[in-house]
């Protein structure tokens, strides 16, 4: 009304061509303010999309961020066709505009991670359980297994756990499946029930059971391995279900490792009978997937030219990295950066074989005192 009466003013006091402009000014005006109101609805429930996102995004990185700028009671993330994205809610809209205002395409490490938020049209947040994936901080009380489909309407439902009836070997399905992004990789069906894969055209005169075990771990927890006797260059690696052996069958197969060219397959053994000439892994502390087994399938892929190395001593230098590794091949670039407050490393080989050998000889190897963890990183460039 108030935008209606001036103009009115403006036309019955002025010559027409500064009406006309008058009118166009406030029009123009008032157009604004409708974009504005379309797209700028303050809510105190905020959407993330974490764009270049090349390290974990967990419940307690994003309350890091985001408590600062006031209290937050509920967190949910989730995987969608945009990438990982999150639902934070705050207690007070004045909370998640000031934080809208100040963290809006920042990222959170050093030139990744980047975010994009938006407000939610979402009234309030359901959680249920008490993890990684989602908190509520009011209710600490809540239980950290997920049994059930996605908490919000609208993000994952559906997609986020489309595939769990796929996996009946595997004990969270659910969250299997999200660390997929909703889906599989193309290739895997998740219904495989052979755990044992057969290994063929190895270089017998370089590979170990270690070795062996270093590779496969990528892909799920090792039971046992055998060097088959017979055939030296053969050898039996039994996986902890199905669906891990399908996947180091899926990205291992035709892999290049001291000069051969791995064949990889399912084997008609069920199981590798324990004897003399087996090695037992079932108890490792190296088994990757003891713990956060759902995080580490998002790292699942073929053998890459870069590998990431964590759990590095505080004090390390790249020059130390180097020279730990270097016997292995060509070194192109290395980047020594720290992520919740622990040293970790990217180091790019000039090939995928290089970067191959060097984790199934350095992964578990102590440099400076600490015992070095290294994947395949799916980063193309440092």
């Amino acid at each position: 009304m108030p935008v209606i009466l001036s103009v009115i003013f403006l036309l019955s006091c002025a010559s027409a061509p500064v009406c006309c402009w008058a009118l166009l000014s406030i029009l123009s005006l008032c157009g604004s303010c409708v974009r504005l109101s379309l797209e700028f609805q303050p809510n105190r429930i905020l959407l993330i999309t974490i764009h270049h996102m090349l390290y974990p995004i967990t419940v307690e990185v994003l309350h890091q961020v985001f408590s600062p700028h006031g209290f937050v009671e509920k967190i949910v993330t989730f995987q969608k066709s945009a990438g990982f994205q999150a639902l934070i809610q705050y207690q007070s809209h004045q909370s998640a505009i000031s934080a809208r205002n100040s963290l809006q395409g920042r990222n959170i490490y050093d030139g990744c991670c980047q975010l994009d938020i938006q407000f939610s049209n979402l009234d309030e947040l359901q959680v249920n359980y008490n993890n990684e994936r989602s908190r509520d901080f009011t209710n600490p009380s809540l239980p950290s297994e997920q049994k059930g489909k996605s908490t919000q309407p609208g993000y994952g439902d559906g997609g986020m756990y489309a595939h769990a009836v796929g996996f009946p070997q595997m004990g969270n399905a659910a969250a299997i499946a999200a660390a997929f992004g909703g889906g599989l990789p193309p290739g895997i069906s998740g219904t495989n029930d052979r755990c044992t894969v057969l290994v063929s055209n190895l270089n017998s005169d370089r590979i170990d059971e270690d070795k062996l075990f270093n590779l496969f771990s990528i892909y799920g927890n090792i039971v046992r391995i055998k060097l088959l006797r017979n055939k030296p260059d053969h050898a039996l690696v039994q996986m902890g279900d199905g669906f891990q052996a399908e996947l180091a069958v899926h990205f291992l197969k035709g892999a290049m490792l001291f000069g051969k060219r791995l064949e990889v397959n399912f084997s008609k053994y069920t199981t590798i009978t324990t004897g003399a000439d087996t090695h037992e892994y079932s108890n490792s502390n190296l088994n990757r997937f003891n713990r956060n087994a759902a995080k580490n399938y998002r790292y699942c892929c073929s053998p890459t030219k870069m590998i990431h190395i964590s759990t590095l001593p505080q004090d390390v230098t790249e020059e130390e990295i180097v020279a730990h590794l270097e016997e292995h091949g060509t070194i192109v670039s290395t980047k020594l950066f720290e992520m919740n407050s622990k040293k970790q490393a990217l180091v790019l080989f000039e090939n995928e074989e290089q970067a191959t050998e060097t984790l199934v000889c350095k992964h578990a190897t102590s440099l400076g005192g600490s015992t070095i963890r290294i994947s395949f990183s799916q980063l193309q460039t440092i």
